[in-house]
């Protein structure tokens, strides 16, 4: 300890009346109380435990974490629209990445996804985060090529151990879809988020578009649902590790299969499932692509756990949100107890694709003999029955 250099800035501080370091707290602070250290003057916390608890550390978990659609939308209508002949999809567009055409025959696709964490262990948290991140990727058809790591983080206070775990872990998962981690950024922040720029490579010609379903075509999942339900669960303390460890898997579950096999079949339209829910972005599927959407709540396919969560309420408010959101272009003709599932903020979810049901049942096949076995039809296609399309939840 430099006793110097503690004295010289606590004194700086307190005749401030504000911490150099942090001018919304006193000086000395209660770090300073507490533990007797100054981290304005370079002192460092005891060590952590290596089992930090990440989710106890944030206010809203995973996805949940993510700025409502309603409020989002309502701040990118008022932006000036991208206007460049080579912007294939961009803001404007709502798509899960953008496009920039190079030639004729190359683009890139480009995305960002920065999020808190949604399990407790550092390591899991860093290979989710970076499965999330190249699926909006995948989902456009697009193959992954580098990765910029975007990282908040109170390194004061919880040490460089569970930092380490996050970025090493999502180094992997990077590896394992050859996508290379070339640089990042950092910031000392209060709460934890974590996350990658991920720029890919894509032909213009095999772009997966979100709007071009079809009447006729039936709606696949690739994952199961309830990983927000599961993260709150786990933030509050209501649920056993053994039985979260499904969610887990599924989440640091790469989309890469599902992104190979669906590019021979040329699907009618695709996005993945994140914090919008199935129902945001199964909306924004139907309403851009002008049909109606039937989905059978009871066909959802569930992680474990999750229907002791229904039956005990523990859900985030993420879900009443997306509901409020979706409300307009949804009709409820189920009380079925999953329901409320189908708004339920997905971390690292599934890929959502419209196909016809020949091509779909072939898909389904394929991704079972690779290891995925609860992919499967959740819905199907129609012209719409109304004066606007909808989203239609029935038993």
């Amino acid at each position: 300890m430099d006793r110097t250099r503690r004295k010289a800035v606590m004194s700086r501080s307190i005749r401030l009346g504000h911490c150099v370091c942090e001018p919304r707290k006193p000086c000395p602070c209660d770090v300073f109380k507490e533990h007797d250290v100054c981290l304005c003057a370079g002192e460092k916390l005891p060590a952590r435990s290596a089992d930090t608890a990440l989710t106890r550390h944030v206010r809203k978990a995973g996805c949940a974490s993510k700025i409502g659609q309603q409020d989002l939308l309502a701040v990118l209508s008022r932006l000036p629209p991208v206007d460049h002949p080579d912007v294939l999809l961009g803001t404007a567009a709502g798509d899960d990445a953008g496009i920039y055409r190079l030639s004729d025959t190359l683009a890139l696709v480009q995305t960002v996804d920065v999020f808190t964490p949604c399990v407790d262990d550092a390591h899991s948290f860093g290979r989710i985060a970076a499965a999330n991140s190249v699926s909006d990727i995948y989902a456009m058809g697009g193959r992954p090529v580098t990765a910029l790591s975007v990282l908040g983080y109170p390194i004061e206070t919880l040490g460089a151990e569970p930092m380490e775990a996050m970025l090493r872990g999502g180094i992997e998962t990077l590896n394992a879809c050859g996508c290379a981690l070339i640089g990042g950024h950092s910031i000392n922040d209060e709460e934890i988020k974590f996350g990658f720029a991920v720029t890919g490579l894509i032909d213009p010609a095999r772009v997966f578009y979100r709007d071009r379903a079809r009447p006729g075509d039936v709606l696949v999942l690739t994952k199961p649902l309830g990983t927000g339900m599961l993260a709150f669960a786990a933030q509050i303390g209501q649920v056993e590790e053994a039985e979260f460890a499904d969610a887990v898997t599924g989440m640091t579950t790469l989309n890469r299969d599902a992104a190979e096999l669906l590019a021979p079949l040329t699907p009618h339209a695709c996005t993945d499932v994140t914090g919008y829910g199935l129902a945001g972005h199964l909306v924004e599927m139907a309403r851009n692509s002008g049909v109606d959407a039937d989905v059978a709540v009871s066909a959802l396919p569930l992680y474990a756990g999750v229907e002791r969560c229904l039956a005990g309420g523990i859900m985030p408010g993420a879900v009443e949100r997306n509901q409020a959101h979706t409300a307009e272009w949804v009709e409820t003709v189920t009380g079925h107890a999953a329901l409320p599932a189908v708004f339920d903020p997905q971390t690292s979810g599934g890929l959502l694709a419209a196909l016809p049901p020949e091509p779909a049942e072939r898909f389904i096949a394929a991704m079972q003999a690779r290891g995925h076995a609860r992919t499967g039809i959740v819905g199907t296609l129609s012209a719409p029955r109304g004066n606007r399309p909808v989203v239609r939840l029935t038993d």
